[in-house]
């Protein structure tokens, strides 16, 4: 009878061990790590820098213009200056409005899409915390989440180099 008990109390703590399965993944290392959002970052790298090239090409045209009027307003009518200073103003505002709303729009559609990543990647998470029977995978952050966790616990590698095996193969 102690020996079924015994036995019976073991198996009781070897399912109690199992089911109290806990991880944690360093949040800034995985999203970090993912490919997807490297990929999204080098994506945007390379649009902010032709829109730079765009902005930086349409204020040298701007710039000319400028330069233009001014070694020709020595023989204008003051009316005549009026109306083109008039004209530049217009065009500079005009200019630096649309820098400004290209620019919000890049800034959105780039948030978009790193809200996708983060998106997809705690819904990964999700799914292999439940696939792999963990009862809790904490996320570990600056703020301190997870102050201590042992090393053994630090699933974070575990779960990029999946993630990044499911985006590499939906390439």
């Amino acid at each position: 009878m102690k020996k079924i008990l015994i036995v019976l109390a073991l198996a009781l703590s070897f399912s109690c061990q199992q089911e109290s399965k806990v991880g944690f993944v360093d949040n800034g290392e995985l999203i970090n790590g993912y490919q997807m959002k490297i990929d999204i970052e080098a994506k945007y790298e390379g649009i902010n820098q032709s829109f730079t090239k765009r902005m930086d090409s349409l204020s040298q045209e701007f710039q000319k213009e400028v330069m233009q009027f001014q070694s020709k307003q020595q023989s204008m009518s003051q009316k005549e200056l009026e109306e083109i200073y008039q004209m530049l103003g217009q065009k500079q505002q005009q200019l630096q409005q649309q820098y400004q709303v290209e620019q919000q729009e890049l800034e959105k559609a780039f948030q978009t899409e790193i809200d996708t990543v983060i998106s997809q990647v705690k819904d990964f998470v999700k799914q292999y915390g439940k696939d792999n029977k963990y009862k809790y995978i904490l996320g570990s952050n600056e703020a301190g989440s997870v102050i201590y966790g042992e090393e053994s616990s630090n699933i974070t590698k575990v779960i990029l180099e999946a993630l990044n095996t499911k985006y590499e193969s939906k390439k």
